[in-house]
Order: structure tokens, then sequence, then C-alpha cells
């Protein structure tokens, strides 16, 4: 393995061209009016409620920042990124308009040997799988790390939980970068740890009751497929099991879960619960703006507008939120918003981008109530401002 020497990336010079840069591409200046009069913009018969708290997070934050360093300091030099940045197609064009290209989270094998010591490899701010990054590291490149610190903690939990031969129950999508980076973590340095992948209560219902009753294996292997460790075997790696999650999951479930788990490990050992480890893992900046919808949710609102990109697991739980208080609208961005009367907008049951007509209601006075996910920057918020006050010609 070809190692490379420690670059800083980060000196005063580098980041105070980011910072410009940055603020070029994602500040809003009404939006921080907004914040700092309350939440609350007044204009004409129209009333838009901000969250107190969404966009992006620190976690975001510095992995845009990097990107963007990396851009300057390797410029002339080839850059890959793995997979997206964050979820926001947004963002991630302006990351390629910087010239930094893109590689799958999981690259082929072609695809790893182009790679040279002379490029660059960006980690997104999910973490990528155990196996990439050594794969990456063994052609000598230089890797530019931006992953989460939030998702990092997660890491040392299932790490932690390999090294006592305690399986990993990883509240997550299987198929989503930060989970799939989690899971080759639960296998532990000697890759003999376990884990298994829930996506929501009825999944962990059915661990539930294999953990009490017993049950079909294959049948169990079947249901849970690709969402298992290598030759994970119920009958014997449930014996202990530890919750973690994907940061950026819903914490009511995630708390649901492990609740049920708890209970079902106390039900199997005679009221004991020493087979059975939580640590509370949802990241603050999720929680916060999960907090914050619910407060906003308070007030009286008509509609409600979620902001971000349609694969944020983040801004999808928002949007579930939202969903069971009012109508909601989940656009990527302004441009969705076609007139007063159609809107584009992912719909989280039919799983694709729809269009609906009369989505505004022709209220005299109109209360709209918006928020975003972690991922989206504040200009896509002022546009989708201006583009509501456009049609309600205010």
């Amino acid at each position: 393995m070809i190692s490379q020497p420690r670059i800083n990336i980060r000196t005063p010079d580098v980041m105070s061209h980011v910072q410009a840069q940055v603020e070029k591409h994602y500040r809003s200046e009404l939006v921080e009016t907004i914040r700092a009069q309350g939440g609350v913009l007044q204009s004409g018969k129209t009333t838009v409620r901000l969250a107190k708290q969404f966009g992006f997070c620190y976690g975001v934050e510095r992995a845009i920042d990097l990107a963007y360093a990396a851009g300057k300091v390797f410029a002339g030099r080839r850059i890959f990124l793995l997979g997206e940045i964050i979820h926001n197609p947004d963002v991630n064009a302006q990351i390629e308009a910087l010239g930094i290209r893109y590689l799958p989270a999981k690259p082929s094998a072609a695809e790893l040997e182009s790679l040279t010591p002379d490029d660059v490899i960006i980690v997104p701010a999910f973490g990528a799988e155990v196996k990439t990054i050594e794969a990456v590291k063994s052609h000598g490149c230089h890797v530019v790390d931006t992953t989460c610190g939030d998702v990092m903690s997660v890491w040392k939990r299932v790490r932690q939980n390999a090294t006592e031969r305690v399986t990993s129950i990883i509240h997550g999508k299987a198929s989503h970068e930060e989970t799939r980076a989690t899971a080759s973590r639960a296998l532990g340095i000697d890759g003999l740890g376990h884990f298994l992948i829930v996506l929501n209560l009825e999944d962990a219902n059915r661990v539930a009751n294999f953990l009490v009753q017993g049950g079909d294996t294959d049948a169990f292997l079947k249901y849970f497929a690709n969402a298992t460790s290598p030759g994970f075997d119920p009958r014997l790696h449930l014996q202990r099991i530890g919750v973690a999650n994907q940061t950026t999951m819903l914490r009511s479930e995630t708390d649901a879960i492990q609740n049920l788990l708890r209970e079902a490990i106390s039900n199997r050992d005679a009221g004991s619960t020493a087979h059975f480890r939580y640590f509370d893992t949802i990241c603050g900046a999720t929680q916060e703006r999960q907090d914050s919808l619910f407060q906003l949710l308070q007030e009286s609102l008509d509609i409600l507008i979620v902001v971000g990109g349609y694969n944020s697991s983040n801004t999808t739980h928002l949007v579930e939120i939202g969903m069971e208080k009012l109508p909601t609208w989940f656009i990527r961005n302004a441009t969705c918003i076609e007139s007063a009367d159609q809107i584009r907008h992912y719909d989280l049951i039919a799983k694709s981008e729809i269009v609906t007509t009369g989505w505004l209601p022709p209220h005299e006075h109109l209360t709209i109530g918006i928020t975003a996910g972690a991922s989206c920057p504040n200009n896509l918020i002022e546009e989708t401002i201006h583009r509501i006050l456009e049609l309600r010609g205010e």
C-alpha cells in the first residue's frame, strides 16, 4: 500500500477562498433576515413561517467546505467523489462544476484499477464502506475524508459490539450509503462480527418474534435478504444484540424499535436484559430539525413545503411528520412549483416525482410553513419563498 504525506487543506488562505465561494453559492440574506425576525415573513395577505431549525447542519457544511478546499488545493489533479457529497442535487451539481468527478460509492474493479497515486478521492459525509476505502488507499490515492462525526460515533459503537461478539441491529435503509458504511464496521477488525438491518417496526417485529418464539430460519433470511452480514444465522447471532441506527432516521421509530427488542430479550431471558444494549446515535441536527417541525406544526398553517433532495433520508422523515398533520409538498427546489395550480413533488407512496393540481389553497389569507433537511442550502429556501410570493401576487 502506497502511503501519501498528510496535506493540510484547511489553511487560512484556502478556507478564506472557500468561504467566499460557499457563501456565493448557498447563502441567503432573505432567510437570515426572516430568522432574525422570529422566523415569520408577512407579505400582503401571505404569511410564511420557517421552522426554527432547518437546512445545512455542521456536518454538511464541513463536508462541502472540504470538497471546495480539495478542489483548490489539488487543482490540476484528478479529483473523484465517492458517490454524492450529500443528498441534494443542486449542491452535487455545484461540486461537479468545480471539476470534481463522480465515482460510484462502490466502484467496480475496473474503476479502481484506473486510479493512480496522483488522484484525490473525497469520502462523502455519509462515509464509505471499509473495503472501498482500503481499495482506494491501496492505489496510493490521497483521501479527503468528510465523514460526519456523528456517523463515526455510530461506527465506534458497532465496532465495540463486534469486539464483544454482540450483533448490531441497525435501524436504517439497507441501500443507504451511511448504513452500508456502518454495516461494514459492524463486522469488526477481524471480520467476524455480525449485523442485521431493520427498516421499520414491521421488520423489528419479525426480529422480536424470532427472539421469543424462534421460527423458520430460511424464511427469516429470505425476508432480510441483502440486510444481514455474511454467514448470519438468527439462531446463533441474535443471542446478544445492540441497537444502532442510521443517524438520520426518525427518532420516535428508533425508540420504538429499541423498546420492542429490549422487551423481546427480556421475555426470552426470564426478565433479564443483560444481552441487550442501546446507544442513542440519532444525530443532534436531525433531532433539532424534527423537533423544530413539530413546534412549527403547532401554528395555524394551511400547507407545508419541505425542500430537499428526494433521496435525503432526514428530509423524507420531515415529510412524513408533516403529512400526519396537513397537506405537505416535498419539492427539490422552486422550479417544481410550476404554477398556482400545478406542482411537481415527490410522492412517498409512489416513490416517484408526480404532478398534482390544485395544490395551493385559493384562500384570501394564506399561511405557509417551510422547512428543509440538513442537506438543503438556504438559497433554495429563498427561491421557494420568492416563487410563492410571485404566484400570490405579493
